[in-house]
């Protein structure tokens, strides 16, 4: 099942972010099986980053939960708040590549 995952970051611990931006990759890139569109939202293209959207593939919404709470960025505390929802995708069947 996808689910939409969107975060917003604690303004106050954007040292966070820079800190543990390796870690955040790597944890990314050994779950890409579930974590299939992952990156930071900002207000524009060259403004601080506010937050991130992952789009995931998982079992159920307890598992969408599971996963973003072991991300480096929600353990050390940058993530201030999270929304998850289920993504009824239209046409299921087409992949596409962003």
């Amino acid at each position: 099942m996808l689910y939409v995952i969107l975060f917003e970051d604690d303004p106050t611990k954007l040292a966070v972010r820079e800190a543990q931006m390796q870690a955040h990759i790597e944890w990314l890139d050994e779950r890409r099986d579930q974590v299939l569109v992952a990156g930071s939202l900002r207000e524009g293209a060259g403004a601080t980053p506010s937050g991130g959207m992952w789009i995931v593939d998982v079992n159920d919404r307890a598992a969408a939960e599971a996963l973003y709470k072991t991300d480096p960025f929600w353990t050390e505390g940058l993530r201030q708040s999270v929304t998850v929802k289920y993504w009824s995708k239209a046409f299921p069947d087409r992949k596409v590549k962003i």
